[in-house]
């Protein structure tokens, strides 16, 4: 079975013989998958009425666990943005109704953001959207063979940890 990565390998030996090309077999094929993935994230998520960057900040108040809440640190922490970001972001969320706003009782110059019921069914509804759409990436891929792709890219990702 070839893909269109083979043929860029291809024209690079030929080109620059005097290179490894390795790392291109993997992170070309990586790139591409991205690509993929993130249209598929797009479709889901339009489909459940979120933009990506709203499920970002759904997902990590969702996986908190009940209540539902953080704070504005721990959801920069949880969505690596910046605190300008962040705000905007909350603030557009708060104006949907899926997320509001309370004082914090352990600081009260900070506040809390909590998901709402029509948050966690927003995200929800997300969340199973996409779940789909990955398993439909995968369909392909034998299970074992899976598990073996998920751990040979932990080992890649950790060093970025």
């Amino acid at each position: 079975m070839r893909d269109e990565v083979d043929e860029l390998i291809e024209a690079w030996a030929r080109e620059r013989s005097d290179l490894d090309l390795a790392p291109v077999a993997v992170f070309s094929r990586i790139s591409r998958l991205a690509r993929h993935l993130d249209l598929a994230r797009r479709e889901a998520f339009t489909a459940a009425d979120v933009e990506s960057w709203e499920f970002d900040v759904l997902a990590a108040l969702r996986r908190a666990g009940a209540p539902y809440e953080l704070s504005p640190g721990r959801l920069l922490r949880e969505t690596l943005v910046t605190s300008g970001t962040m705000t905007n972001r909350v603030d557009r969320l708060a104006a949907r109704g899926f997320v509001e706003r309370s004082p914090d009782p352990d600081d009260r110059r900070g506040v809390i953001v909590r998901l709402t019921p029509q948050g966690k069914t927003a995200v929800d509804e997300a969340f199973g959207a996409l779940i789909a759409a990955e398993h439909a990436l995968l369909v392909d891929l034998p299970v074992r063979e899976r598990e073996q792709l998920a751990r040979l890219l932990r080992t890649l990702l950790v060093p970025f940890s």
